[in-house]
């Protein structure tokens, strides 16, 4: 069988592509993480397929993939990708600059700007009210917030805020982002018998009221060099713990997005999405060992 893919980035943050509007794939973990290894496959932080949605609401499902082979809820960076994928091959009207996207972490509201081209330039995500009730989160925890709550692991002793932005985060508090024990404590956080449905895990640094520099370990990915959920659940740790003001920029390794929590209760991202390039890829009967 051969499959046409489009790889897409967000700051950084790439993706495998896929338009399956007439739902014909039925993809295994195995398979999806075979697409998404840096040298077996195509290479990725994930992949996307575009789907119908079910809601008469929304206008397109994002089905996104770990590069684990795992579902997630959201991906900020992701969506993003997905806006300029139905906006520039002309599944969006072309005079019309929003698309309401169905997730599993449900309907994500886009505006976007355009190019003199007419394809998608930035994109602006309203990626709803934060989360911070632990249990919906879901972290074991009891009470209505975790906030600075200690953890220990075999790399040192952390205290994390908890917050879900349709998927769980984990923010931690650093001096110097750089020197971080991303590597090393991110896997162990993310695994934690604290998180059930495991945690993205974010390393923090703040830099001014309107400023915050981020790493990012994301759960079943790895250390990415943007993730916009996880910048999303910083600035909003940043404003509980006083750190920053309800708007601020998050540097990336990858560049950097700027991200609102407005007086709406709704978290506001912004940000660009690249494609990289187009291509066919034959899928084997069963995929090839990725080690």
């Amino acid at each position: 069988m051969l499959l046409k893919f489009t790889k897409m980035h967000g700051l950084g943050n790439d993706f495998v592509m896929i338009d399956d509007l007439d739902e014909t794939l039925d993809l295994a973990p195995e398979a999806v993480a075979w697409f998404c290894h840096r040298n077996f496959g195509i290479g990725a932080d994930g992949m996307i397929l575009v789907r119908p949605t079910s809601l008469p609401d929304a206008d397109f499902f994002m089905l996104y993939y770990n590069a684990d082979g795992t579902t997630a809820e959201m991906c900020g960076n992701g969506i993003r990708c997905f806006a300029k994928f139905v906006v520039d091959r002309g599944l969006v009207d072309a005079g019309a600059n929003s698309v309401r996207v169905q997730t599993l972490g449900g309907i994500k509201p886009i505006t976007f700007s355009r190019n003199a081209a007419g394809l998608l330039a930035t994109a602006t995500v309203d990626m709803g009210e934060p989360v911070l009730e632990p249990a919906r989160i879901p972290v074991a925890l009891p009470g209505e917030r975790a906030i600075d709550h200690p953890i220990t692991t075999d790399a040192g002793e952390f205290a994390f805020t908890a917050v879900s932005m349709g998927n769980p985060h984990a923010i931690i508090w650093v001096d110097d982002v750089d020197a971080a024990p991303v590597r090393s404590a991110g896997p162990l956080i993310e695994t934690d018998p604290l998180f059930p449905a495991k945690t993205n895990v974010e390393f923090a640094q703040p830099a001014g009221r309107k400023h915050i520099r981020l790493r990012v370990w994301e759960r079943g990915v790895g250390e990415t060099l943007a993730c916009g959920t996880g910048a999303c659940a910083t600035l909003v740790a940043g404003v509980l713990a006083g750190h920053t003001d309800r708007e601020a920029t998050i540097e990336l390794p990858g560049g950097e997005l700027s991200v609102r929590w407005g007086q709406d209760g709704r978290v506001y991202m912004t940000g660009p999405a690249v494609e990289v390039f187009r291509g066919s890829v034959e899928i084997p009967d069963e995929a090839p060992p990725t080690g």
